[in-house]
């Protein structure tokens, strides 16, 4: 674990403003990645409890606020403005007079009524990058359902063929269309950006957990279209090669991948099953495919001999793809983990030292940084307010 602070220059984003005008995830996360890499992030919070996230989760640290809070909004401050109250709409258009980017998550309808919606807001600042998030999107029937992970899963597949043949249906453990959401609304609020360089101009983006859970099946729905067959659930299997799945050693379960004719033809040789490469019914992907249970059957027979461990580094020896099924605390914390810094601990004023995750991906002139720490609820109202040219009584 790496503690990040300040240590490098201004990053790419810097000079971009964002207002996050969002709640839980979707949002949250996507706001707070704009402000890893430099953008000035103004979390505008209700002044009522302000983010719902603050409050979730079943245990308490030393303050209020949550750790799922704590781990999306870094790098952010926080204004607590009513929106409801003409003094606060009147506040939030001087922000936004200021801002590059708005990022919302109400459900759709909700900012037309409280008088902030895009079109409003690009009457003031015709350059605004306006990027709603939602559960279905702008339009369409479904527009005005509530959207939460768990509804778009559903809705969208991918609980359908998650878990194992003759199951229940299952969601991914974690939240894809969330942050699935959150990763299609970052590079579109960054290709407008880009854009709005050469127009002048800025744009509405409407994405959606739905269409993140759509797009997220451009390999399986392969399958529906190739063939005419639903895909179903499969359990940790591939659609497209066998053998690719987790399998039994003699103390738990691995994963492997040999997923073509010359992985399995090393395989074969380096458990010791020649009778396996050359049993017509599995001469080919397409066989293998077919017969896939018994495949795998014959291949636990052999994985029985040996620990996950050295089953994994046989099969690497030979350069077939090959790893552990690790829980959280094992993928945290290896050698590989803290190398790659994927644990980063921040400096918070309540709670002290606090564990984060770390930056997905890594920029080499210009790389992401902590520059502030998550923020309580409206603690840079004032500050804020005081650039904006408004005395803090006029937002009570």
């Amino acid at each position: 674990m790496t503690s990040q602070k300040s240590q490098f220059g201004a990053g790419a984003l810097a000079g971009m403003r964002v207002l996050d005008v969002s709640q839980v995830m979707a949002g949250p996360f996507c706001c707070m990645m704009l402000g890893d890499m430099g953008a000035d992030v103004i979390k505008v919070e209700p002044p009522q409890g302000g983010d719902q996230t603050r409050r979730a989760m079943g245990f308490k640290l030393k303050g209020g606020d949550s750790l799922g809070f704590l781990n999306m909004n870094r790098n952010k401050r926080s204004i607590t403005i009513d929106l409801k109250s003409d003094e606060g709409r009147e506040i939030f258009y001087a922000l936004a007079r200021t801002a590059d980017v708005i990022v919302e998550n109400y459900r759709p309808g909700t900012m037309k009524k409280l008088g902030i919606d895009y079109d409003t807001i690009s009457r003031i600042n015709p350059g605004i990058i306006y990027a709603s998030i939602s559960g279905f999107g702008q339009s369409g029937p479904w527009a005005d359902r509530p959207g939460f992970d768990l509804i778009a899963q559903a809705a969208t597949g991918v609980m359908s063929i998650t878990g194992h043949p003759g199951g229940p249906p299952a969601k991914s453990g974690v939240p894809v269309t969330d942050i699935g959401c959150s990763l299609f609304a970052l590079y579109a609020i960054l290709t407008a950006y880009i854009g709005r360089q050469k127009s002048g101009e800025g744009q509405h983006i409407d994405a959606s957990l739905y269409d993140a859970g759509i797009a997220f099946a451009v390999w399986d729905i392969c399958e529906y279209w190739g063939t005419g067959n639903v895909p179903e659930r499969i359990g940790t299997a591939n659609r497209m090669a066998a053998p690719y799945q987790a399998v039994e050693a003699s103390d738990g379960y691995f994963v492997f991948g040999a997923n073509n004719d010359r992985l399995y033809q090393r395989l074969c040789e380096v458990i010791g099953r020649p009778d396996l490469l050359d049993n017509p019914d599995y001469a080919t992907n397409a066989l293998r495919m077919a017969n896939r249970e018994a495949l795998i059957g014959e291949l636990e027979k052999s994985f029985v001999q040996w620990t996950r461990a050295e089953c994994v580094d046989m099969l690497l020896a030979v350069g077939i793809p090959a790893g552990p099924i690790n829980d959280y605390a094992e993928a945290l914390e290896n050698d590989h983990a803290r190398e790659r810094d994927v644990v980063i601990k921040i400096d918070h004023p309540i709670e002290g030292e606090v564990n984060s995750i770390g930056f997905p991906v890594r920029l080499s002139g210009t790389p992401q940084q902590v520059r502030r720490p998550p923020p309580l609820l409206g603690e840079h109202t004032a500050e804020i307010l005081a650039e904006l040219g408004i005395k803090p009584a006029a937002a009570q």
